[in-house]
């Protein structure tokens, strides 16, 4: 994309030379790790060839969220009035993201979308007027709002010293402000026919159904009365041949056909807009994950997968990502372990933008650190040295499984899988083994059971103190709520109205009697060291490959 830009500025396009880099028409790729394992060049392609991506080197993706990279050439100056007058800026609202169900994308009320949309017409990074001379050649199109400033960041590296501006356009839930900002002709945007590079990144989940609505208004609008025949197209992503079948009933009654990788290509190559026949470069090994990664499981209740979790954490310190399906196990295992004295940082669609970016800042700065996310973190996010990835819940996919336990063992490293497997798992791991074609089961995560009493203990009595801690929370916020409501409406209240001490001041000296109790308790437990220090392993990614010993009973 950069080269495209570069032989668009010199006015005269021409192929470089093959011992001088790489053409326009050529691709690079590496496996899912970031590493430029294997090249693969296209050598006849044209500029206008299509090429499609399995793995590569620019990063992965995301969900939830919608962002958008551009990038032009600065012509000997920057788009607009910039007071700095160099380097690339750029636009991260901290607007605050509405309640929402949580298996829904976040949404921003009209007010909301209508502020965002002004800021950004009257940023930096928009020009002050349309200018031929400068028009916009490279776009990419990512899922989530990280990923977006995390490619941003790969473009300003390589292109440091070529004069190539890029400005990062940050959209909530959907690409739905980039599509509002073209129907109103927005300068920069109102004439894409100069485009010479489209990138979709982590394309899978772009257009899946359901997701990104405005995306598929924006393609169709590009492959149509913006078509630029010397447009370069590229999608990628880890999963793209990756074929996830539905139960063979449900085949038969819907009357379906199975789905295979070529099928699954075409069906994004329709849903693109791509034109011919792509180049497709496929990295992705059979197991769908890499060789350095070691894969377990743990297969127990439900009540006990905080047993586990706690156990893990506490034998193997390190940088640990935590994954659940939903915002409202996050926070709950937040405060779980906060009380444990475990202090985990978090990432979910119903956070601020500025401290999602904060939060992941200090994970990879902390070297000894939990960080909780939904499958928001899943795609995409380049974390140096993560060690273990730990599915509290397992994912409903083979490709969510795959992107998740990618966040580890990246670039040659090795890192850890675990899976806490409950009944309500069972069904999706099942789905997940066969989909990946293991060869042999993934095996059980070694736990000296001899210390699972002690876990058992503390992890009782944090329990009834996070609960009591958010019951306690919810009344204030209850109580406070209805005190300025009475305040507003001019009316008193009466004490059933209220919901915790108020009512009972009795009732509720005895429950901070009893807290007191119990904090007490746990503080004492939690001064006793867990392991001795004789018998505490080092990183199971740390000391080769893990252990694993078959019990005859």
């Amino acid at each position: 994309m950069i080269h495209a830009v570069l032989q668009w500025h010199k006015r005269k396009p021409s192929p470089i030379p093959s011992n001088t880099g790489v053409p326009l028409g050529e691709t690079l790729a590496g496996a899912e790790t970031g590493s430029p394992s294997e090249a693969t060049t296209g050598s006849g392609m044209l500029p206008d060839e299509t090429v499609i991506e399995s793995e590569a080197l620019l990063p992965e993706a995301g969900t939830e969220v919608g962002g958008k990279i551009s990038a032009s050439v600065s012509d000997q100056a920057p788009f607009c009035d910039d007071d700095a007058g160099e380097g690339p800026s750029s636009l991260i609202t901290e607007k605050p993201v509405p309640k929402q169900n949580e298996d829904k994308e976040e949404k921003l009320d009209e007010e909301q979308t209508g502020k965002l949309k002004q800021e950004l017409v009257d940023s930096r990074i928009a020009p002050c007027k349309s200018h031929p001379k400068r028009p916009l050649l490279g776009l990419v199109l990512t899922p989530t709002r990280e990923l977006a400033i995390q490619v941003k960041q790969h473009i300003d590296a390589v292109a440091k010293f070529t004069g190539i501006k890029t400005a990062i356009l940050i959209v909530v839930a959907t690409p739905g402000l980039l599509w509002e900002l073209v129907k109103e002709r927005h300068p920069h945007l109102s004439n894409l026919r100069q485009l010479r590079c489209l990138v979709v990144d982590e394309a899978d989940r772009m257009v899946e159904k359901g997701h990104f609505a405005e995306l598929s208004q924006l393609l169709e609008m590009l492959n149509d009365s913006q078509y630029n025949p010397k447009r370069q197209t590229l999608v990628f992503s880890a999963t793209l041949t990756l074929v996830h079948q539905a139960p063979t009933r449900i085949l038969h009654k819907k009357h379906i056909k199975k789905m295979d990788k070529t099928a699954k290509l075409d069906l994004l190559m329709q849903k693109i807009g791509m034109r011919g026949k792509p180049k497709v470069i496929d990295l992705t090994r059979n197991e769908g994950t890499v060789e350095t990664l070691t894969e377990t499981k743990i297969h127990c209740e439900t009540d006990e997968k905080d047993l586990y979790l706690y156990y893990f954490l506490m034998q193997y310190p390190g940088r640990s990502l935590v994954f659940a399906n939903s915002i409202s196990c996050i926070k709950r295992l937040s405060g779980l372990l906060k009380v444990l004295d475990i202090m985990p940082l978090t990432l979910h669609a119903c956070m601020h933008q500025k401290q999602r970016l904060r939060n992941l800042e200090q994970f990879a700065r902390l070297e000894d650190c939990v960080l909780l996310a939904t499958d928001v973190a899943a795609r995409g996010l380049d974390i140096p040295k993560v060690q273990h990835v730990i599915h509290y819940q397992v994912p409903r996919t083979s490709e969510i499984y795959i992107h998740r336990s990618g966040r580890t063992a990246r670039a040659t490293s090795e890192g850890l899988s675990l899976m806490l497997i409950g009944p309500e798992d069972v069904i999706n791991f099942k789905k997940i083994y066969k989909t990946l074609k293991k060869d042999e089961d993934i095996p059980l995560f070694p736990v000296q059971t001899k210390y699972m009493d002690v876990v058992k203990e503390r992890i009782r009595l944090a329990r009834q103190i996070e609960k009591a801690e958010y019951r306690n929370f919810q009344a204030c916020l209850h109580n406070s709520w209805i005190e300025q409501a009475a305040a507003a409406l001019e009316i008193e209240l009466e004490e059933e109205m209220y919901k915790g001490g108020k009512a009972d001041q009795q009732e509720e000296r005895r429950r901070q009697k009893q807290m007191k109790v119990l904090k007490k308790e746990l503080r004492h437990l939690l001064s006793q060291p867990l392991f001795k220090e004789d018998l505490k392993t080092k990183y199971p990614t740390q000391s080769g490959r893990l252990q694993v010993y078959i019990v005859l009973e």
